[in-house]
């Protein structure tokens, strides 16, 4: 067994750097600016209630794809994880592959919001907002964008409205809400829905996002505080490490009869793999889904598990299925280098290749 080598010298110094890291930390931490949501420009084009519907501006030199793009973002948290800095943004990426680029940003829904349901989020506002764009391009089709949950609405809207979808994009998106080592969904299997719905109305976004954090304890609410003091003599890094605390803490509250019927319908009953979920007296059938699908998984995804949506694969009536495997987690797959070098670069390639 070799001995411990500490040697006074090493030690007084990595003592003496710690602390001048933790005073210029200090300074940087009170000096840093007003953390921004979203660093691209955009403009609101439709409002409907909590709901904006923002068109990103196209760069200068590059010319739109006729087909226009609508990102649908989950429920649980903001959607300006996809635009988080100027060199990490998936919107600002897939703007220069030549997409037109439209977000809907579902707001902070309040108690007046407890009574809206799956079916007025699917056939009611993403329909909405789909026919906007349709009209304001004078197309009949869209292309579409769906991140996690809003990947899952992505599908029930398609399946239900396949006529108004050119090309169908899912990002770490849940399908088969039962594979084996899923944690979130082994602990919601037990949970009386009903009795939190009827006795809270609205589910607090902050019970949900301390839920999705004991996932990893110790990496997401201890070590990365550890591991911060490395950047804090950094002001640009510093800032960066804010905007990720803004956003990982900034969760909406759920809309309680949404919430309600999402739970039941795919994490206990896994409505996808045995069908059953009826929104507006119809059946979700993912057979209905004829459009050409691009699949993208994080291999290292804590929340989404790569087998809980590969399961998409021979689930829907498209003959043009594609999957992505992307070697990292999922929130790496938006922030990191090297989705912002390989991940993005491909969803664009792929959506001009499918241009109507």
């Amino acid at each position: 067994m070799m001995p411990i080598d500490i040697r006074p010298d090493k030690l007084t110094q990595e003592m003496l750097d710690y602390s001048r890291k933790l005073g210029q930390g200090m300074e940087n931490l009170l000096n840093a600016e007003k953390i921004d949501t979203g660093v691209s420009p955009k403009e609101p084009v439709y409002t409907e209630d909590k709901l904006v519907l923002y068109r990103y501006d196209t760069p200068e030199g590059v010319t739109p794809d006729p087909v226009p793009l609508l990102i649908v973002y989950a429920l649980v948290n903001r959607p300006y994880m996809t635009d988080i800095q100027e060199d990490r943004s998936t919107i600002k990426g897939l703007l220069a592959t030549g997409q037109d680029v439209y977000l809907i940003d579902w707001g902070y829904p309040d108690q007046a919001d407890r009574a809206i349901t799956l079916d007025d989020y699917i056939n009611g506002y993403i329909d909405r907002c789909v026919d906007h764009i349709r009209e304001a391009h004078g197309v009949e089709k869209i292309n579409i964008l769906g991140i996690c949950q809003g990947g899952a609405f992505s599908l029930m809207y398609t399946s239900m409205h396949q006529d108004k979808v050119n090309s169908l994009v899912t990002m770490v998106t849940p399908v088969d809400f039962k594979t084996p080592d899923n944690l979130l969904s082994a602990w919601v299997q037990n949970v009386d829905i009903d009795l939190a719905v009827d006795t809270m109305g609205n589910i607090p976004g902050e019970l949900l996002n301390w839920t999705f954090l004991s996932l990893k304890p110790f990496s997401l609410t201890g070590q990365k505080y550890v591991n911060m003091v490395d950047v804090l003599d950094d002001p640009d890094k510093v800032k960066n490490f804010l905007r990720m605390e803004k956003w990982i803490f900034d969760s909406p509250d759920q809309a309680g009869e949404t919430f309600r019927q999402f739970i039941k319908d795919f994490y206990q009953r896994n409505g996808f793999i045995n069908g059953g979920v009826m929104l507006a007296g119809q059946e979700v059938d993912l057979k209905n889904v004829t459009c050409p699908v691009l699949n993208i998984y994080a291999m290292q995804d804590h929340l989404v598990p790569p087998d809980a949506s590969k399961a998409l694969k021979g689930l829907t009536g498209s003959s043009d299925y594609t999957e992505l495997a992307f070697p990292g987690g999922h929130i790496g797959i938006y922030v990191s280098g090297k989705a912002q070098k390989e991940v993005t670069p491909a969803i664009g390639k792929w959506l001009n290749a499918h241009s109507a």
